[in-house]
């Protein structure tokens, strides 16, 4: 079968059975009370929600994978921690569980990837020129813990930027989106088909998350989401050897990376619990400085793509080239987030 055409196909089973099983999670939620209720300044809806929608998510994933993408050792690794991650969200959008334990499982599914052969063991080094440098950067014993850190990482970044609607999930296919054309451009079909699945589900599930939002998809969906993109980053992106494989997959995952990142310092210099929730997100700032949900959603969502985009250009240019406009990115980001931050709200600001 034409390599297009799988992925259609994929996208398409996706997208049909999460968008069809969605009404079902969200009458299994109200049966077991997974309701989101708005009990701090930190939520912006003003009624209860149900949530368990990334079960629908999953559904709609882990069919298409299991009937379109080919299942080596590393793709039942992911799968396998993906199941653990899914199972991980059900019971905490149902009971809530302390953040320690969601963390130590977290870990666990990590490690059950780095078991099947998900790590991050070299990428190319952009500042090596000629004979200066070496052109690769191994990491020898530091690779599993590198690995683990990066998922863990990126499962909890997609996290926390989960606080309006339609955002996470936006977001999430935005970024598979972008993985999936770097995966055809540097010859990884299966990663491809993988990603194709990712969005079709993600896809499939919007409509009933759009402001106003029906159902969120709860942990369960932005802790599956962070962890599919964390650990097929590392088989598509972080395997492929040009000068800016380190490059694309933190530009993919840039903007819950960054978000993620302010956050832990911004409660390490406030003296508080750098794990503990606050109201100072991108999407909460936004919203503080008058824009509505679908407009603070929709400059996110510029933003992401934007970021993408340059991951998906500096793929395709040769090395000069690329490590240039990867500065400059760099550069465009740094100021960005000092006029976002000083100029409009302060940098530690907090409602």
């Amino acid at each position: 079968m034409p390599l297009y055409l799988s992925i259609i196909i994929a996208v398409a089973i996706a997208l049909v059975v999460s968008f069809a099983t969605t009404p079902a999670v969200k009458w299994l939620a109200h049966r077991i009370g997974a309701i989101d209720i708005p009990k701090d300044s930190r939520r912006v809806h003003k009624s209860p929600i149900p949530r368990l929608g990334g079960l629908a998510i999953f559904i709609g994933f882990i069919l298409s994978v299991l009937l379109m993408a080919e299942i080596d050792v590393q793709v039942r690794g992911v799968l396998i921690g993906a199941v653990v991650i899914v199972i991980l969200g059900v019971i905490d959008d149902v009971f809530t569980l302390k953040a320690y334990i969601k963390f130590l499982v977290q870990i666990a599914a990590a490690l059950i990837a780095v078991w099947h052969d998900v790590v991050i063991e070299i990428f190319s080094n952009p500042f090596a020129f000629g004979a200066v440098g070496s052109q690769f950067v191994f990491l020898g014993y530091l690779a599993i813990p590198i690995t683990v850190i990066w998922i863990v990482g990126i499962t909890n970044s997609v996290n926390l930027i989960d606080g309006l609607d339609g955002l996470a999930v936006g977001v999430s296919t935005i970024s598979a989106v972008v993985m999936l054309i770097i995966a055809l451009m540097v010859s990884y079909p299966n990663v491809a088909i993988i990603m194709a699945a990712l969005a079709g589900a993600c896809i499939g599930f919007l409509p009933y998350n759009f402001n106003p939002a029906k159902i969120f998809m709860g942990d369960t969906g932005a802790l599956l989401l962070g962890y599919l993109l964390a650990t097929v980053s590392i088989i598509g992106l972080f395997k492929f050897y040009a000068v800016v494989s380190i490059a694309a997959p933190l530009l993919v995952l840039a903007l819950p990376l960054i978000d993620t990142s302010f956050a832990f310092f911004r409660r390490l210099f406030k003296g508080q619990n750098p794990m503990a929730p606050d109201r100072g997100h991108f999407h909460h700032r936004l919203i503080d400085m008058g824009l509505s949900q679908k407009q603070a959603v929709a400059v996110l969502y510029a933003a992401s793509g934007l970021l993408g985009l340059a991951a998906v250009v500096i793929t395709t240019t040769e090395h000069m080239r690329a490590l240039v406009l990867l500065i400059a990115v760099i550069i465009a980001i740094i100021v960005a987030l000092v006029v976002f931050f000083f100029v409009f709200k302060g940098p530690w600001n907090n409602k």
